[in-house]
């Protein structure tokens, strides 16, 4: 695993696939999204690797269900007694109580999805200790707003910290190859453009996605533009 810092205070954790990032507000840490079942290993060295202990996590919140964000969130809650945070509408998938709907996928996507997610969206049956509703606020980096962003799953969030300007994405928006495009895997791909266009009015100056590589400056103008290239 790469730890990387975006900003000060905020740090990107990458795995081989799949990311997630780390908030520091002075000794507390917030989790957002908690990687594959069995990274907690990876992710407690690179809170020691910041000077702090695992006891220091204080959160963890959920982009959505599927197993690369959500798989580790079990083992996490476990060993730093951290609640888990997560929409109301994925949180029983998260718990195990209901299956994950299958995505929509287009022709090109079937290969990649067999190769990366080979059929499996859910990790371990987590406990949900907080349910999210859009535009509650969580008590991280000045207050981080919960924006509800259907698409990708039914209870797909993302996080915008608007003292920071910082905006955490989820799948709804990727990076790849130098590019900022919608993510994959949708529920519904034109529920996804419309919380992309939600996203990209926001006032922000650094964009962090679940996967690829996070915007550290002008974050704002590169969405709109992405956002007016879905047509």
């Amino acid at each position: 695993m790469e730890m990387i810092e975006v900003v000060p205070n905020l740090y990107l954790l990458r795995f081989a696939v799949g990311q997630a990032y780390l908030w520091r507000d002075a000794d507390e840490l917030t989790l957002v999204d908690a990687g594959w079942a069995g990274d907690g290993t990876k992710i407690a060295e690179a809170i020691l690797g910041l000077g702090l202990d695992r006891e220091n996590l204080v959160r963890i919140v959920l982009t959505h269900f599927h197993e690369d964000h959500a798989g580790g969130a079990a083992e996490l809650r476990a060993w730093a007694d951290a609640p888990v945070f997560a929409h109301r509408l994925d949180a029983p998938v998260i718990r195990g109580e209901v299956p994950p709907p299958e995505p929509r996928l287009a022709d090109w996507e079937r290969p990649l999805y067999e190769q990366v997610a080979s059929g499996k969206l859910v990790g371990p049956p987590t406990p949900v200790d907080h349910e999210l509703e859009h535009d509650d606020v969580i008590e991280f980096g000045g207050g981080a707003r919960v924006l509800s962003i259907p698409g990708h799953t039914d209870g797909s969030i993302a996080l915008h910290l608007p003292r920071q300007g910082v905006l955490f994405t989820g799948d709804t928006i990727a990076e790849h190859e130098g590019q900022v495009i919608p993510g994959v895997f949708n529920l519904d791909v034109e529920r996804v453009h419309r919380s992309f266009r939600e996203l990209a009015a926001l006032d922000v100056e650094v964009a962090c996605f679940g996967h690829g590589g996070p915007l550290a400056a002008d974050a704002g103008r590169i969405l709109r533009r992405s956002a007016e290239a879905l047509g």
